[in-house]
């Protein structure tokens, strides 16, 4: 049943300090979602009520159906400048014509996260390392914080500006800063630390939210509404989300699946980057396709209940996790509490300062930055950090999900770099250990004149060929006495086509040279495609040996005699039966 009701898999998870714990994170997240959904509605194209819609049905269908516990979805700002990208062509912003196509545009999204669960293609997201998470959750941070910038100083906005025109516009008009708007974000984070720091059993982001209103309360009281230019929370209806429905006309839809696809794209990826974010923090294993599934199901009820496109969103996530929440239930009381709150205290909405919201969304935004791990691969992985600094700029400076698409292009290119240059070491059997335990090759270690023992340690594919053959040619030509070629074959831990076919070429030169390869303890699929490839001409099958003994007592009755007369290197225990120069 948990296949079908993921529910089932956490529900004994919910205990009373759970519960308490998922109420308080349930209603800090109810109160910080109503600006949040009014802007991205807006921001959409959309009515502002569509933005508080999103966050009611598919916020409670995400966290039934999806694996995380911590994610909250709902409306994001991604989702909705993709949604205004996708939809303005086609209709006016805030037309019916341009509703009925944002609810065909959720229907179509839904759709296809649920096809993409069903077909197990959340490995796809296995391809983003930490260092891409990373990176893009604290260039999200970054963005959050300069979105939230007019607020916090209470200038105006502007509105679909570009990261660098937003910082650049806020700094040109940084004169106009409202005294006392920047008064209420100080005091609103001040509270907020000094609530983690002092009270650390009570959601800090609480604090925060009516230590700012309590702030404002009194400035207004103080010097008057007018005189402090605080701007606050519109006053809003009390509503349901009304049922809806989807245009399912042939030419609609067929006009809409590429944006969908975009949408699509972005939102998963947005929602897998965050939750692995949150995951990494937390401790907790996702399933990739289940929250495919769960966000494919959020949608498409979405799509019904007068929803836009959602996913995870990066605001309440964080701000989720960090006011306490255990399970997923947190999710589905903010849904109820959004509901209670609209309907009871929508005209006191009013009273909560736009300035504590941008304070409190500051320090979320703040949380988000994993400077641990940062500090960790700037110090210790210089290609970690290379891949999470692409990944941080690229969300900065262009498209999300373009963003994205760099960070996973740098990871692969960082791990076929490494990978295409494997480990390659000589070795000697050490006569200090009495069970001539193999050792790299150092002062005091003689190799055998007449053959090279080499481990190579990696893969050999196409992208790895130059590497060993540089190799191999290297030994050729510096040893060229020592024919016979041993390959400690254990670690290599897989062979392609272009990988046998250098291992072949390699037995064909030592052949030639009077000499042969040999390959001691290969993995069951490296030997297959050696003999399904034709290679084991070149190199023989009498040249494969399971055990070390085998392969040095093989290879040695191979060795010219009359250099082993020579050879004080006595390497191995068959070579105490020829006379030596010393004998």
């Amino acid at each position: 049943m948990t296949r079908f009701l993921p529910a089932l898999r956490w529900w004994p998870l919910v205990t009373g300090d759970t519960a308490r714990a998922d109420v308080i994170a349930g209603l800090v997240g109810a109160v910080a979602v109503l600006p949040q959904g009014v802007a991205f509605a807006m921001l959409a194209g959309l009515p502002p009520e569509y933005g508080l819609y999103c966050a009611m049905v598919p916020t409670v269908i995400a966290a039934l159906f999806g694996s995380s516990l911590h994610a909250v979805s709902g409306p994001t700002t991604a989702v909705s400048l993709m949604v205004l990208a996708v939809l303005s062509p086609l209709a006016t912003p805030g037309s019916p014509e341009y509703l009925r196509l944002a609810l065909t545009l959720s229907l179509l999204c839904g759709l296809l996260m649920i096809a993409m669960g069903l077909a197990r293609m959340g490995t796809l997201v296995n391809f983003m390392s930490d260092a891409v998470v990373v990176g893009f959750t604290a260039a999200l941070a970054v963005l959050i914080l300069a979105s939230q910038l007019h607020s916090m100083l209470g200038i105006e906005a502007q509105a679909s500006r570009s990261f660098i025109a937003l910082i650049a516009d806020t700094v040109s008009r940084i004169a106009e800063t409202r005294p006392w708007t920047l008064l209420t974000t100080v005091g609103t984070i001040a509270a907020g630390l000094l609530s983690r720091r002092l009270l650390p059993r009570f959601p800090a982001m609480l604090s925060a939210i009516l230590a700012g209103s309590l702030i404002a309360a009194g400035i207004n009281a103080a010097a008057g509404p007018a005189q402090s230019g605080l701007e606050m929370l519109r006053p809003l209806e009390a509503v349901l989300p009304p049922f809806s429905l989807p245009d399912f006309s042939p030419a609609t839809l067929q006009s809409l699946l590429g944006g969908a696809i975009a949408v699509t794209i972005l939102a998963l990826t947005q929602a897998i980057s965050v939750e692995r974010a949150i995951a990494l923090r937390s401790g907790q294993r996702l399933d990739n396709n289940q929250e495919f599934i769960g966000q494919g199901l959020a949608n498409l009820f979405g799509a019904f209940f007068s929803s836009m496109p959602s996913t995870a969103s990066v605001n309440r996530c964080g701000l989720n996790f960090d006011s306490g929440a255990r399970t997923p239930l947190a999710a589905v009381l903010s849904a109820v509490f959004l509901v209670a709150l609209i309907f009871a205290v929508g005209p006191l909405a009013s009273l909560l300062p736009m300035a504590a919201i941008a304070g409190v969304l500051g320090l979320v935004a703040w949380n988000l930055i994993d400077t641990g791990f940062i500090r960790r691969a700037l110090h210790t992985s210089p290609g970690d950090a290379t891949v999470l600094a692409i990944t941080f700029f690229a969300t900065l400076l262009l498209d999300l999900e373009f963003a994205i698409c760099s960070g996973v292009a740098a990871s692969l290119v960082l791990y076929l770099n490494r990978t295409s240059r494997p480990s390659l070491r000589s070795l000697v059997p050490d006569p200090r250990h009495p069970g001539r335990k193999m050792a790299e090759v150092e002062r005091g270690l003689h190799e055998c004149p007449q053959m090279k023992i080499l481990r190579i340690e990696g893969s050999i594919y196409f992208g790895a060929t130059n590497h060993v053959e540089q190799h191999f040619d290297l030994l050729r030509r510096e040893a060229p006495e020592q024919k016979h070629l041993l390959l400690m074959s254990k670690s290599i831990n897989f062979v392609d086509m272009a990988g046998a076919d250098l291992i072949g070429r390699e037995a064909f030169r030592r052949n030639t040279m009077g000499g042969a390869l040999y390959l001691y303890s290969p993995r069951k699929p490296v030997e297959a495609i050696l003999h399904h490839g034709g290679y084991m001409h070149d190199i023989g099958a009498d040249h494969i040996f399971r055990g070390k003994d085998e392969a040095f007592h093989a290879v040695f009755m191979r060795l010219d005699r009359t250099i082993c007369s020579q050879c004080r290197a006595r390497i191995f225990l068959e070579c105490k039966t020829i006379p030596g120069p010393d004998d």
